[in-house]
């Protein structure tokens, strides 16, 4: 991927409803509501129990940081002026290319938000040369699978143990892919 012109500390990725663009300092609260939901607990990396404090060190520091080192476009999802979720491209060397993620707060699901989301993010890659984006998501969260089925994305297989968990165990991940010409 060629990112040397992108000002990856501002960038902002539209789609026909939705803006991802950087954190700001007072998606800090919608950030904390919605990191309370079993769901997002369940399936992503947020601390748990997760406080205020995470939630400000995440929207300041965390998506900062990923953004300015180059190390990924972290962005608050937006619908309508309303924080919805949170979606990321991920610059990860080697032969999967970026990986894309995301969950949508519980106010926000079953608007096809996370899909459109995703699918953005990939098409943003494609214009910067990436020749694929890959997404993994837990193979039991058929909720997240469906998301990247509906935001383009191929099902290629699962990656045996490839996802830790709190306990220190490991699970299996089903591995989604998209080229520029799906």
């Amino acid at each position: 991927m060629d990112l040397s012109l992108i000002d990856l500390p501002t960038e902002v990725v539209r789609s026909e409803r939705l803006v991802l663009r950087p954190y700001r300092a007072d998606d800090v609260g919608a950030v904390h509501r919605a990191c309370q939901d079993a769901d997002i607990q369940r399936w992503t990396t947020v601390p748990v129990p997760y406080t205020e404090a995470d939630a400000l060190a995440f929207v300041t520091e965390t998506t900062v940081s990923g953004r300015a080192e180059g190390r990924g476009l972290l962005t608050a999802v937006e619908a309508d002026g309303r924080f919805v979720g949170s979606a990321g491209l991920h610059f990860t060397r080697g032969m999967l290319g970026p990986g894309v993620g995301y969950w949508v707060a519980p106010w926000a699901r079953g608007q096809g938000y996370a899909a459109e989301a995703a699918r953005a993010l990939a098409d943003w890659a494609f214009r910067h040369d990436a020749v694929r984006v890959h997404l993994a998501a837990d193979v039991r969260n058929t909720a997240s699978q469906a998301v990247a089925l509906r935001a383009g994305f191929v099902r290629e297989g699962v990656i045996r143990a490839g996802l830790p968990y709190r306990d220190g165990t490991q699970g299996d991940a089903a591995l989604f892919s998209r080229l520029p010409d799906d």
